[in-house]
């Protein structure tokens, strides 16, 4: 027995002392790389950094019939922990530890296969040019500027057309057709967004969609590392984010975790069995694949909080595909969450970003959105994500928020959700006749519902977007309302948000709600426009005011501390007038609705808590001032904001 001891003794020592030795050579400093080689048709991430919390990264490697293949890396700090064969014997997924001593250079790895012959692939590990914690993201001191790149300025003609590309050409007369919009014509009217009072950008998605048609709108992805060429090069794509940032202001990515587009090039190729939703019965049906044969969501999103779901009802929900142009992506496969959060990631640390956007939020499994949003957070601790919750339920929307205590448990990690809910009620508020229970009542209770929220002022509110119809149109051609609807939500303690246009009253009166009038070409982005509203050539007096009102507006919020982080107190609507106030230190600012077509006396008696007696306050707008005495004459219809700054 005691034989029996020390041979296995021995053998255990031998097996450790091995494995040192194997770690050991593999952490050895290879020599300095003096040719790039790139023998594998792709590699994702196409480059890492030393330097992140989470030292893991795991590499998809897609070559012909890669998955035979025995991988190798000898560098310094990287060390090649486990390789993963996929279905599809085209793929290899790798590994990879990068320790705190990995240092920034480039490697190869090779790939030896059966018949003894080597692939090599040279793979670059960069510095890190900022540290984490200067990531800042958005907060309610800024204010959003949403723009549909293809529809908002073409800078460069010459990349209107791409050459293998399935869509081809552009048509400005159809809504649906490019329009030839691009990033350097955000960037090259960035003095134009400066100065209307934005403080962040938040473009429509710009990686490729090489899809047959639609492809203008960025959704459907077809490669999550490469920037549609029609849009501009990646470095167009820096260069927009870099201006930015040297003006203070922030660049926000819109990204899909969801779905990808249906000409995705592993498409073609899936890697496992379970690679995106309903696999099995795309692949049966792939030959005549269209609209009746997907399996599209039933779109029943409470399912995600329901504590009486059915299983049916939140598979339904969570593994239909959004359209059948748009495969939906299963993060419940481990290989495709690490993939995913790896991209953000990529894309966070590549453009230096100042948020993300992330598109049909509640969507993907729910639970890898909490490890999603948990990753980004964890290597960027002062950073800010959006989720998209399209609901006019503050109880769901509350549900996504970080920090949010559920019934279920959740943690979402996400710090800030879309306010759909104070959206449809600021317009329900303003377009009904006044009474006890409908009008201004409507914003007033509306805005009490923030008791719900963990965090009110992380919450993004916005007037419209690129998937309703304008403000202007909801509220009728109305712009005494749409004056007050912007002004209102640009008060409230939130994280306002703007689509491009409507500081000119853009609408879509000919199609309500039809998604290429929607996104209409912003007037004076092309050459030749008759109108241009860049320079305010051609506008009305209408549009004119209108982006005056709103710039006026947005400059006063960007510097105040008041609107920023200030206290909230409002007063129940009375005879047609609604006042709210933000308050903090010597700055307070008033926001008086008043929808009465005559003129009012109102009496400010009733709002002697806010304690500006005998003050002078300054109206933001026309910037007259008054004294705040025992009753205030509301002259018109519309909006009164008033500050005891002096302007």
């Amino acid at each position: 027995m005691k034989a029996l001891k020390l041979t296995l003794l021995t053998l255990l020592v031998a097996t450790v002392f091995s494995c040192q030795e194997t770690k050991s050579e593999e952490n050895e400093v290879s020599e300095s790389v003096t040719e790039i080689l790139n023998d594998i048709e792709k590699m994702e991430p196409p480059h890492w950094w030393v330097g992140f919390k989470n030292k893991d990264l795991q590499l998809l490697v897609k070559h012909p019939n890669i998955g035979t293949s025995i991988a190798k890396i000898n560098y310094s700090g990287v060390s090649l922990v486990e390789t993963h064969k996929a279905d599809s014997p085209n793929y290899l997924f790798l590994d990879l530890e990068i320790s705190e001593t990995a240092k920034a250079g480039k490697f190869n790895i090779t790939f030896q296969l059966e018949d003894s012959s080597e692939l090599i692939q040279t793979y670059e590990l960069k510095s890190r040019d900022k540290s984490a914690e200067d990531y800042i993201g958005f907060n309610s001191s800024d204010a959003v500027y949403l723009i549909t790149p293809d529809r908002f300025a073409n800078a460069n003609p010459e990349n209107d057309e791409v050459d293998g590309l399935l869509q081809q050409g552009i048509d400005r007369k159809d809504g649906y057709a490019r329009h030839g919009g691009d990033l350097q014509g955000i960037t090259d009217h960035l003095d134009y967004i400066e100065n209307l009072g934005f403080t962040a950008v938040w473009p429509c998605p710009v990686l490729i969609n090489d899809m047959p048609s639609g492809s203008y709108h960025g959704y459907a992805m077809t490669d999550f590392y490469k920037v549609d060429p029609r849009f501009g090069t990646l470095e167009d794509y820096k260069k927009l984010a870099s201006d930015l940032e040297s003006r203070d202001m922030k660049l926000i990515m819109d990204q899909v975790a969801n779905h990808c587009g249906l000409e995705h090039w592993w498409m073609k190729d899936l890697p496992f069995k379970d690679w995106v939703n309903y696999q099995e019965n795309y692949e049966k049906n792939i030959n005549n694949w269209d609209s009746k044969t997907t399996i599209t969501s039933n779109h029943r999103r409470t399912s995600n909080q329901d504590l009486y779901a059915s299983k049916k009802d939140n598979e339904g929900m969570t593994d239909g595909w959004f359209v059948s142009g748009m495969p939906d992506l299963n993060q419940r496969n481990p290989f495709m969450a690490k993939y995913i959060i790896q991209n953000s990631i990529w894309w966070v640390e590549t453009l230096e970003l100042g948020g993300i956007r992330q598109d049909t939020y509640p969507y993907p499994d729910k639970d890898f959105m909490s490890d999603w949003a948990g990753s980004i957070m964890t290597e960027y601790p002062n950073f800010s994500i959006v989720g998209e919750e399209w609901s006019y339920n503050p109880l769901l929307i509350a549900y996504w928020q970080d920090g949010h205590k559920n019934a279920d448990g959740y943690e979402s990690n996400l710090k800030s959700t879309m306010d759909f809910a104070m959206q449809r009620t600021i317009v329900e508020a303003l377009k009904e006749n006044e009474s006890w229970d409908k009008g201004l009542v409507k914003m007033y209770e509306g805005l009490a519902n923030d008791f719900v929220y963990a965090s009110p002022k992380d919450i993004m509110v916005f007037p419209d977007n690129h998937d309703m119809s304008r403000i202007f149109t909801q509220l009728d051609g109305n712009i005494t309302n749409t004056k007050m609807a912007l002004s209102y939500l640009l008060i409230l303690p939130r994280i306002p948000q703007i689509y491009y246009g409507t500081e000119i009253l853009m609408d879509d009166f000919d199609k309500p709600g039809d998604h290429g009038v929607i996104r209409t070409d912003f007037p004076g982005g092309w050459e030749g426009d008759s109108i241009n509203a860049f320079t305010g050539k051609g506008l009305t007096d209408s549009q004119k005011e209108m982006q005056s009102f709103l710039s006026k507006m947005l400059n006063y919020r960007k510097t105040s501390d008041a609107l920023h982080n200030g206290k909230t107190l409002h007063f129940a609507p009375l005879n047609g007038i609604y006042m709210l106030a933000r308050v903090i230190d010597d700055e307070t600012v008033v926001h008086i609705l008043n929808k009465n077509d005559e003129a009012q006396d109102l009496d400010l008696s009733r709002f002697e808590e806010l304690g500006l007696s005998g003050k002078t306050l300054t109206n933001i707008i026309s910037k007259e001032t008054l004294i705040w005495n025992s009753s205030l004459i509301l002259e018109t219809k519309g909006s009164t904001i008033l500050t005891t700054k002096s302007l």
